[in-house]
């Protein structure tokens, strides 16, 4: 029998400790920390065997200049938006981890996705969660094509799962997820942190080796975190997390790590009967505003990975009843709305102190760039004027303490995306403006004075 030890690990961060505590002194966590065996191989206490090498064979060392680099051609997913998040196709021997809240569309994705990949690669789907019975009347739900080319398998075992792999010979493998797997040699319940990083690394070893592609899906935490230790995102090449917006009728797939890609694009979906559909201008949907002009409302452009994103920001200035006046966000960061509040009174000699301030970003979108700046304070400024600012009206711009305009990424790029959508103006900083744009006037800022004095003119 194999001596085996025991190890208290916290389910939320994956830290591990020497014995059982309650609260978890890496996260903060309260009764996260838990239980389980590891078995001490011969391997552990002695030298590893070739085996337990990262490409499950004797490892060779080779000169760097020796190594042949060559592009390994991509291929598509089947859908466009999902090409492009990925960084243009899928690379061969690639590991994907997919995440997202329940319900948000994880499953019903990648079903329509093996479809597609199916016509030219060898797909399998295994579920740990469902029975092949559920997926066969999900495909059907989604027309899913090619359904007599995809093979399906209800399994956890990682070690059965990659015998089925390689007898079915799989190009495309889909796991459905990494928290029921499980690998022999481990003792401790499925999901439980070292099953989710030994599975996970049993089949990126695999991967590497072979050749295969993996997308797991995986859960999320309370708070939105990917479940699981924290080595699981480092051993996967790509994280992804699909999300809806607030009012649940899109799903947003945004990338957070990618090794054969850019790590910040985004791509949205609608939620049908008949599956995910894909939002090829989410432009016009988050610029889905009534004819009349409503003072407090301004329009900015963001850059989501490759591409400008054109959202509404909307300000609602009112005299506060309380000693202490709100100052709310929804979407923007509270304490960049503090800090333009600050120099909208210092530098421009709006005094807000007696106002309770309120600023949403309208769908359910999350600014975390600083390009939005100078769009949020006009906002605030035309609610507290009551001065509608009119709707063919782009601005954008990032804020400093000293009332200065600085420039923003892409200008160029996020100008001409707001004349395709029907703009006729733009306030911008003045480092963007050195190009001139078709179809578009561009009124240049260096500071906050000047601002203010451009908004005078355009409302």
């Amino acid at each position: 029998m194999a001596k085996t030890k025991r190890a208290y690990v916290c389910s939320d961060c994956g830290a591990d400790f020497p014995r059982w505590q309650g609260q978890c002194s890496a996260c903060a966590a309260w009764n996260t920390i838990t239980e389980f065996t590891i078995p001490k191989t011969k391997a552990a206490v002695g030298v590893a065997s070739a085996t337990n090498s990262y490409a499950g064979a004797s490892t060779k060392v080779q000169k760097l200049s020796e190594v042949k680099a060559t592009d390994v051609p991509r291929y598509s997913s089947g859908i466009c938006e999902l090409d492009r998040v990925l960084g243009g196709g899928i690379v061969p021997g690639s590991v994907l981890l997919l995440c997202g809240d329940p319900g948000a569309g994880k499953s019903t994705l990648l079903l329509q996705s093996i479809g597609s990949v199916a016509e030219h690669k060898s797909a399998l789907y295994v579920s740990g969660e469902e029975s092949i019975n559920q997926i066969s009347q999900r495909a059907v739900r989604l027309k899913t094509p090619n359904l007599d080319k995809i093979n399906v398998v209800a399994e956890t075992s990682v070690e059965q799962i990659l015998n089925l792999v390689s007898q079915q010979k799989a190009d495309f493998v889909i796991i459905d997820s990494i928290q029921t797997m499980t690998v022999a040699h481990n003792e401790s319940a499925a999901g439980s942190p070292s099953q989710v990083k030994e599975s996970a690394a049993a089949l990126t070893r695999y991967a590497k080796t072979e050749g295969v592609t993996f997308l797991i899906i995986g859960h999320i935490n309370k708070d939105s975190n990917v479940a699981g230790p924290m080595q699981l995102i480092h051993i996967v090449d790509g994280l992804f997390a699909l999300s809806s917006t607030s009012d649940e009728k899109f799903r947003v797939l945004r990338t957070s790590k990618n090794r054969f890609g850019a790590d910040s694009e985004s791509c949205f979906f609608a939620m049908t009967e008949q599956g995910m559909k894909q939002v090829k201008n989410p432009s016009a949907i988050f610029l889905s505003r009534s004819d009349k002009n409503h003072a407090g409302s301004t329009c900015t452009t963001l850059w989501e990975g490759t591409r400008p994103l054109l959202v509404e920001i909307q300000a609602l200035c009112n005299t506060s009843v309380t000693e202490n006046p709100r100052r709310l966000s929804v979407g923007y960061d509270h304490n960049r709305l503090a800090m333009s509040i600050a120099v909208l009174a210092r530098h421009g000699g709006v005094m807000l102190t007696d106002m309770d301030i309120f600023v949403n970003c309208v769908g359910g979108i999350k600014i975390e760039e600083t390009s939005a700046d100078l769009a949020v304070l006009l906002a605030i400024f035309s609610s507290f004027k009551n001065a509608p600012i009119p709707q063919d009206v782009l601005v954008f711009g990032e804020i400093g303490l000293n009332a200065d305009i600085r420039p923003a990424a892409n200008g160029v790029e996020r100008i001409r995306e707001a004349a395709k959508q029907g703009f006729t103006r733009a306030i911008v900083p003045k480092a963007n403006a050195s190009r001139q744009v078709s179809g578009i006037e561009i009124i240049a800022v260096e500071d906050l004075q000047e601002a203010l004095a451009a908004f005078d003119r355009v409302s």
